[in-house]
């Protein structure tokens, strides 16, 4: 719109306010005046979230989501640096030990980088930078109530604050409120038919704990990880990952009958009882600086509204309110900043508040939401009790195939490479069924397995200094 048009700005509304709802506003903005509904009150800085359980687990954003962040905040990545976030590139700077047993090489040819940082360091960045904007009103302590309109076109919002009701107009209404979404409740409401859900849940447990860490580990230490195997149930797996100020975020992992317990006294334990004990013995020396915590609710659960036969104008739902997924694969943030592209990219070719522009934006985030939800049901599924139904023949093809592709992966570069491709979000699954992959995987020249995790004498010995 031409800064001398009489004609209205367009309105759009945010319901939550975490990493989702602010990428979307953060988009919306170019579009639209902009307001965030949020349930809770949002800290200042870089401090724990109410709401927010996940946070005290470690994360990652895979370098689908780092391109994705810094297209959508351009410089966001170097101020994460300044303020202690580090990039690590993959797999030179992560010793990691696959589902299927295998110890992957550090091959250095691989462009792939992982953002590594705490979840409140991450959110606070963000969410000072995407504030800035002057077209973007973050409404705190105010709860979404219900969506106003009908069943062919969502015309707003009815929220509580303070304990008085109140109705908001908006062009256009996407909710990011998470795993918690209560959409699906607020589209019967309106008169819109149930959608298909499934879930897949594995009955992970997590548990966490951060330590000092040890000897002259702080700066340039590779991410440490031993990943649990569906095939050995319970899977029990753990990760190491370097965080700033000079901490260690250590997050272990079991699936149902086999959970980590809250237990200070038995964390080390259970590290030491992963199918290689190499994060407990890194942590024979380190000092923890806070008690353990746990969560439960891991499981994989994801809604298709991309295939509504109707859907209503004006309203979309994004990341985790769409699916959400066991977090050992460390998809979430990505997703949540390849939704965001995807709605800017809608949003520059067709009219915010037009009919069919929010279908259009549902579709479109449907891809990053399901290549995550392949990469983590894929694995999920094979646990005991995870699904209703037993893996059809396709999930159990496509396993071996991936296990394959793993296998070629822990030994030649260029495997590594377009496993990560997919592994990263940077190209679709389709990639690992391109001729060059078949041909490493079925004809390629692999080196010998490892024996034992690929961390250097230089490693080992600076844990002890």
């Amino acid at each position: 719109m031409d800064e001398g048009s009489t004609a209205p700005r367009r309105t759009a509304i945010v319901v939550g306010g975490g990493m989702t709802g602010m990428l979307a506003a953060a988009v919306l903005a170019d579009f639209a005046d902009v307001t965030i509904i949020e349930r809770d009150a949002l800290p200042e800085g870089p401090e724990p979230r109410k709401g927010l359980p996940q946070a005290r687990h470690g994360h990652l954003l895979w370098s689908g989501g780092v391109k994705a962040f810094e297209e959508l905040l351009p410089g966001i990545v170097d101020r994460l640096v300044t303020h202690g976030a580090r990039r690590v590139p993959v797999m030179a700077g992560l010793v990691s030990k696959a589902p299927s047993g295998q110890w992957f090489r550090r091959f250095d040819a691989c462009h792939h980088t992982n953002l590594v940082c705490s979840r409140d360091l991450l959110d606070a960045t963000i969410r000072t930078e995407v504030l800035r904007n002057p077209r973007i009103t973050l409404r705190q302590e105010t709860e979404l109530l219900a969506l106003e309109g009908d069943a062919r076109w969502v015309t707003g919002v009815r929220i509580r604050s303070a304990g008085a009701e109140t109705s908001l107009a908006a062009d256009l209404v996407i909710d990011a409120s998470g795993r918690g979404s209560q959409a699906p409740t607020w589209l019967k409401n309106l008169g819109v038919p149930a959608l298909e859900e499934r879930v897949v849940d594995a009955g992970v447990g997590y548990a966490s704990r951060i330590y000092h860490a040890p000897g002259s580990t702080a700066d340039g230490f590779p991410l440490v990880n031993v990943q649990a195997n569906p095939s050995d149930a319970p899977g029990r797996g753990g990760i190491i990952i370097p965080i700033e100020n000079g901490r260690w975020m250590v997050t272990l992992s079991g699936t149902r009958g086999g959970q980590p317990s809250n237990r200070n006294d038995d964390f080390l334990d259970f590290a030491n009882s992963l199918s290689d004990p190499v994060i407990g013995e890194l942590l024979a020396n380190a000092k923890p600086v806070a008690d353990v915590v746990t969560t439960r609710s891991t499981a994989n659960k994801r809604r298709f509204y991309e295939k509504a036969a109707h859907w209503p104008s004006g309203f979309a739902v994004l990341g985790d309110a769409v699916a959400g997924y066991n977090p050992v694969y460390g998809h979430g943030l990505t997703v949540s900043a390849q939704c965001a592209v995807a709605l800017r990219d809608v949003l520059h070719s067709h009219e915010l508040g037009s009919r069919g522009t929010a279908r259009r934006v549902q579709r479109a985030v449907a891809r990053p939401v399901g290549i995550a939800w392949a990469l983590a049901v894929g694995q999920d599924v094979f646990y005991p009790g995870a699904s209703g139904k037993p893996p059809t023949k396709l999930e159990k093809f496509l396993a071996s195939f991936i296990d394959r592709a793993v296998d070629a992966g822990a030994r030649n570069p260029h495997a590594l490479s377009a496993l990560l491709d997919v592994m990263s979000m940077e190209r679709p699954p389709s990639r690992l069924f391109k001729p060059d992959m078949l041909r490493h995987m079925f004809t390629g020249r692999k080196l010998a397995y490892l024996d034992a995790a690929p961390l250097s004498e230089r490693e080992r010995k600076s844990v002890a200094a």
